[in-house]
């Protein structure tokens, strides 16, 4: 499967997020699981294995990763002081997916305060995903 993914794919959205992981094709292929990412554009690993780009579509929006390359200047750092969040519907069935795929609860879904129904995961890259859902 991975050598039939181009190289690359349209770009969705005007903000796009990239993540740099231990692990960038393991991730996607998590993410797909979790998530319903689609795996839509990947560049073969280098030598040692280390996957340079990633191109998923997730929840309508691009989401981009890579592994760490500190030769370049691209060390892999702890993820921190942010959160991914997805806009959804059925919130519920998104966190169960998504902690079923082996996803950490942090935040079971729940009524906040702002109205809406929120709860995070932390997937095992480290990385927090949010998920909220609007109050109609």
């Amino acid at each position: 499967m991975r050598d039939e993914i181009p190289a690359m794919a349209p770009v969705k959205g005007g903000l796009v997020t990239y993540l740099m992981l231990d692990g960038a094709l393991k991730a996607a292929e998590f993410y797909a699981r979790a998530f319903g990412a689609k795996i839509v554009a990947a560049m073969p690993a280098d030598p040692q294995g280390r996957t340079p780009h990633v191109h998923l579509h997730v929840n309508g929006s691009s989401l981009m990763l890579s592994d760490a390359f500190p030769e370049h200047g691209c060390g892999l750092q702890a993820p921190q002081a942010f959160t991914l969040t997805l806009m959804v519907e059925d919130i519920d069935a998104r966190y169960a997916r998504a902690v079923e795929a082996g996803a950490t609860a942090v935040t079971p879904p729940a009524e906040m305060f702002w109205g809406d129904r929120y709860g995070q995961v932390r997937d095992p890259f480290g990385v927090v995903w949010a998920m909220n859902q609007q109050k109609r």
